[in-house]
């Protein structure tokens, strides 16, 4: 079962103004071939799909707690997308096309379909599809296509970071490129216990460090990236037989976390009446909260 909590992993700067051809970038990040889509339900088919769970448990450990983490890192791409969106268009009488300024952005289902949110699909308006899910039943071949996905999506991470400055944005691609890496260096060390190989060696994939990167270096300061999460607060306790000793990039200790990160407080989404987003008037709210009331007994 899965707990959730009404927090992101991280805290987001505020979107200091809009941008939706930024937000249309980071889709890629969400519902691309190595969006966090990707990642998520790669790892979740896995960890259900897991043969001799209590044989091989450090590795299903390992694969169950990142899952856990992914579906974290679904919410916190769309709640990005959803702030970079923010302000695009302005309310305004139906018959003076409000929602004209989506004409000249990339993606104008935005505009059409999710009231100016994110969408399950890639940056070029694609769905997401199940296609991009791996789980062959044997286990190195698993940790392996997990290794090469991490490092697929910590490419694209580097690359729509260079696609826009947007301060929103932008820090939410630091800090996911801090949690991938540690996700690349797990699935190396899993693989180096599974075969006696040192995939370690191989990394970092591309040959870049995340100190390269300006909202990257708060989150490697901060010991973020020698941090894996259980996401639990009793199982999953023998992910500390793989993720020990040492970080071989920058020789801190490696360290797990029994639980969740503490998160930041979830943004709310103001309105957006021409888009007719929620949809409720004052008045509507008024009437709602009685019925709220009347339910509750008071």
């Amino acid at each position: 079962m899965f707990e959730r909590l009404n927090r992101l992993q991280v805290e987001l700067p505020p979107s200091p103004y809009a941008d939706a051809n930024a937000a249309a970038a980071v889709q890629e990040l969400l519902g691309g071939k190595f969006g966090e889509m990707s990642t998520l339900n790669n790892y979740l088919y896995q960890s259900f799909n897991f043969r001799e769970k209590q044989r091989l448990k450090p590795f299903y450990d390992l694969v169950a707690s990142i899952t856990a983490e992914e579906l974290g890192h679904v919410e916190l791409v769309a709640t990005t997308i959803n702030m970079v969106l923010t302000g695009t268009t302005s309310p305004g009488d139906p018959n003076s096309a409000p929602l004209k300024n989506g004409l000249d952005k990339r993606n104008s289902y935005f505009f059409i379909g999710t009231a100016q949110t994110s969408l399950p699909g890639d940056s070029m308006g694609r769905a997401w599809t199940g296609d991009n899910v791996f789980s062959s039943g044997n286990l190195v071949l698993d940790l392996l296509h997990n290794f090469f996905l991490e490092c697929g999506a910590r490419t694209h991470k580097m690359r729509v970071y260079e696609m826009t400055d947007h301060p929103t944005a932008r820090a939410m691609i630091g800090y996911l490129l801090v949690r991938g890496g540690v996700h690349v260096l797990a699935y190396a060390k899993a693989l180096e216990i599974a075969t006696g190989v040192d995939v370690k060696r191989l990394i970092p994939i591309p040959d870049l460090s995340n100190n390269r990167f300006e909202t990257a270096r708060k989150y490697e300061a901060m010991g973020i990236g020698n941090k894996m999460y259980t996401f639990s607060p009793n199982d999953y306790k023998d992910l500390v037989l793989i993720w020990n000793g040492q970080n071989p990039l920058t020789g801190a200790q490696l360290e797990v976390i029994q639980g969740a990160p503490q998160g930041a407080p979830m943004p709310d989404l103001a309105e957006v009446p021409e888009e007719f987003a929620p949809g409720i008037s004052q008045e509507d709210f008024m009437e709602i909260a009685r019925r709220l009331q009347k339910n509750a007994g008071l």
